[in-house]
């Protein structure tokens, strides 16, 4: 198949899920489960598309698992999203220069 025709079945894969709730659910949804549900979706989705890019991003592991420690840290004092990746990034950038000098 052309690169196109993937294209067009991903574009209409993606619009149908966002049509098809929208056709079945007419009225607001006010379970506290579901809206919990639904609200953490896209976390949740993002997380499992991100965690496993970061350890296989780099050939070394113990770089991939010191950006992602930096990273974690910097969150959790609440820091931008910015310093977060830049810290994850230099920290990531440190540990694959000191593992070319030893």
């Amino acid at each position: 198949m052309p690169f196109i025709a993937y294209l067009i079945v991903m574009g209409g894969v993606a619009y149908l899920i966002r049509v098809i709730p929208l056709l079945f659910v007419r009225k607001t949804i006010t379970n506290p489960f579901i809206r919990s549900f639904l609200y953490y979706i896209p976390n949740s989705i993002l997380a499992a598309m991100t965690i496993p890019a970061i350890f296989y991003v780099t050939d070394n592991r113990l770089a991939a698992v010191a950006g992602f420690a930096v990273a974690m840290l910097l969150a959790y004092k609440r820091k931008s999203l910015v310093t977060v990746a830049a810290g994850a990034c230099v920290s990531v950038l440190a540990v694959e220069l000191l593992m070319k000098i030893i």
